[in-house]
């Protein structure tokens, strides 16, 4: 379900708390359909263990149109149609990382999982067509919880926090410890506003090979 480190860092997770959370997301299941599938809930736990985490990027909650929503913020499955919010987030890596030159980008970002970017929506579960369904359900105690203790434990982290929902989460981070970036969400709405042109990418970057540790390979 997800790896050991967060079992022994987490204490909600060590309570059980998820598991009453899952159950509550399966008995909505017998009435409604909910995403990501039930084996893919905890995706983003899994990839990245507690103790290998160097980015954390915060979404809201997951997609909830058919097939999008694979247990990793922002990301979809690989031939998947690109979301809107996704294909900015690649535009400005291109522009703040390649110099306008776009590689080759996949929509699935088990990449970054792998490479120590912690894909956490602040909410788990979503119902079909209805975003933000979910965020009364008992998520975000155990997301703020998960977000406290990396900073609590972990030193030299990186905070990305796109929208007032990922912002919400700030006073959890201790900024003596970790470098905390913020603008407003890449959706199109508000992307022109601040998100285009942030450089949180080669930001994130140079601050992680401050402290001697890889740049992640966006």
């Amino acid at each position: 379900m997800f790896d050991q480190t967060w079992l022994d860092a987490i204490p909600l997770l060590r309570e059980g708390y998820h598991e009453t959370l899952l159950a509550r997301v399966e008995a909505l299941r017998t009435t409604s359909i909910i995403y990501p599938p039930r084996e893919q809930v905890f995706r983003a736990l899994a990839l990245t263990p507690f103790d290998a985490v160097r980015v954390v990027l915060l979404g809201q909650d997951p997609y909830h149109g058919p097939g999008q929503a694979h247990g990793l913020a922002f990301s979809v499955p690989e031939g998947c149609k690109m979301p809107p919010s996704l294909r900015n987030i690649f535009k400005e890596i291109t522009a703040d990382v390649y110099g306008g030159d776009a590689p080759s980008f996949s929509t699935d970002l088990t990449r970054w999982a792998e490479q120590g970017v912690l894909l956490l929506n602040a909410t788990l579960t979503v119902e079909a067509g209805k975003a933000g369904s979910h965020q009364k359900l008992g998520w975000q105690a155990l997301t703020d919880q998960i977000v406290e203790t990396l900073s609590r434990e972990r030193a030299g982290l990186v905070f990305i926090l796109w929208g007032r929902h990922a912002q919400a989460k700030r006073a959890l981070i201790d900024p003596a410890r970790h470098l905390i970036l913020e603008t407003v969400h890449p959706s199109p709405l508000s992307a022109h506003q601040g998100f285009f042109g942030c450089r949180h990418f080669s930001q994130a970057n140079a601050y992680l090979a401050a402290r001697g540790a890889t740049p992640i390979r966006w």
